[in-house]
């Protein structure tokens, strides 16, 4: 299994991203309730900037607990940008320290490869499939040993193909289907879906986080505060739920591992991975 489920991003319902160039946010976004924060070094900062933006990050990231860097992702510059090295070159020293790497553009599981090679053993990588070619690559990608989680830029997928996806995205299932597969495939995390660009519009946002779940997606990215809260509870687990997969932990422990009937219904091994994937979210 490449990915760590137990991690706050191998679970992580809502990832919330904040520039770089916005230090100052960094501790409002951990604060927000979100799972897990993404600062941004790539798309939300300009070109002329992303020197200043790899500075202030340097600058802030010794002000996050362990805890908070734990559930700290940084989105680096593409391969083959001029950015990219320095990036990597920075998050070297902050990998150890549980800090995730999340590589957009990802497309090629041996750029990958050598991008977490020079990041080091430690390093955990977020690979972020936003074309026809990454999604091509998308099983390759998945099951290199460091890479924790697929996620979905369907802005950018759209761009690529040449798209215009209505409201609803049927035309984006295919790319969904493969991903939660490919995912399943490693014996990864359920992936983590795009944004919702209309930050105002809570009946969008919760219409897109449960086709996310329905689709077998396990995250969604967040552009604003606001949305967290809608992404947590379309994507989390309720208390019903979690009273289950507690009784079933106890009762699997209770038959050292063969099989058991509970409610009627026969509990095995994917049940029980079940129970302990959502005990592991509820507990954190």
């Amino acid at each position: 299994m490449s990915g760590n489920p137990t991690s706050p991003v191998g679970h992580a319902r809502s990832l919330l991203f904040v520039p770089a160039t916005k230090p100052e946010r960094f501790i409002k976004a951990l604060d927000s309730g979100a799972d897990c924060i993404v600062i941004d070094l790539e798309d939300a900062v300009a070109e002329g900037s992303k020197d200043s933006a790899r500075e202030q990050l340097a600058q802030h990231l010794p002000h996050l607990t362990p805890a908070q860097l734990a559930r700290t992702v940084v989105r680096v510059n593409a391969v083959g940008t001029l950015w990219h090295a320095s990036d990597i070159a920075l998050l070297c020293e902050w990998v150890g320290q549980r800090v995730t790497v999340m590589c957009p553009k990802a497309e090629d599981a041996d750029a990958l490869r050598r991008v977490a090679q020079k990041l080091g053993a430690d390093a955990r990588v977020v690979a972020l499939i936003e074309s026809l070619a990454g999604l091509d690559a998308a099983d390759a990608l998945a099951r290199e040993p460091q890479v924790a989680r697929l996620a979905f830029g369907h802005l950018d997928f759209q761009l690529d193909l040449g798209m215009r996806a209505s409201a609803e995205e049927p035309e984006l299932a295919f790319a969904r289907n493969a991903l939660v597969a490919a995912s399943r495939r490693a014996r990864l995390p359920a992936p983590i879906d795009g944004v919702t660009t209309d930050t105002g519009n809570a009946e969008r946002l919760a219409a897109d986080a449960r086709r996310a779940r329905a689709f077998g997606f396990g995250g969604k990215l967040c552009i604003h505060p606001a949305q967290v809260a809608g992404v947590n509870e379309a994507l989390g687990h309720t208390e019903a739920e979690q009273v289950w997969a507690r009784r079933v932990l106890e009762e699997a422990a209770k038959h050292g591992g063969e099989a058991f009937s509970l409610d009627g219904r026969m509990v095995d091994l994917p049940v029980i991975r079940a129970a302990e994937a959502i005990v592991a979210v509820t507990q954190t």
